[in-house]
């Protein structure tokens, strides 16, 4: 497997990452998934994947935001057979270090709780906020877990961000080293 720079020119990934978003998120690609991997390959963004020969296993872009220092992450997807074999951390790994050498000091994503997957859906998000995110409980295989063992933390939620009881849970992690204090 080899994890690199996207190819932004070659049809049959691009085919291949419309179908991977597809069927992931059909809520979200259904419509028009070609037309939100065109988005995805626009050039200031980073676009990386994951191959196998000829067939895609996974993709995780970012977005520049705040200039170049804040970064977005969005979207990592791996194809479901392939998932918790390390693919999504090296994709990860090498975004990190892509959006480091683009400026990038911080990488930023949402993680939507559509499916009640956390204990954050089941409480009023307005009152005793990072109490409640402090005691956060995976419920159903929600990914913070995943982005949490890769150094991101939760800085915050948006209550009702999907709906009712469907918090979007705001999570980042600072990818380079603060620079000495000059006194």
């Amino acid at each position: 497997m080899i994890i690199s720079e996207f190819d932004r020119n070659n049809p049959v990934l691009k085919d291949q990452l419309a179908d991977l978003l597809r069927l992931t998120w059909p809520e979200e690609y259904s419509e028009d998934s070609l037309k939100a991997v065109e988005e995805l390959m626009k050039p200031e963004r980073v676009a990386v994947s994951a191959i196998d020969g000829d067939q895609l296993l996974g993709f995780v872009g970012a977005i520049p935001q705040y200039g170049v220092t804040g970064w977005e992450l969005h979207p990592l997807v791996v194809e479901s057979s392939r998932r918790k074999n390390k693919i999504g951390t090296r994709l990860v790994d090498y975004l990190e270090k892509e959006v480091a050498s683009r400026g990038g000091i911080t990488l930023y994503l949402g993680a939507d709780d559509l499916d009640h997957a956390t204990t954050l859906s089941q409480a009023d998000l307005f009152e005793h906020t990072f109490d409640k995110v402090e005691a956060v409980k995976n419920l159903k295989e929600h990914p913070y877990e995943f982005y949490e063992k890769l150094g991101y933390k939760i800085v915050g939620v948006i209550p009702n961000a999907n709906g009712w009881d469907k918090p979007d849970i705001w999570m980042a992690k600072g990818i380079v080293s603060r620079p000495e204090q000059i006194e």
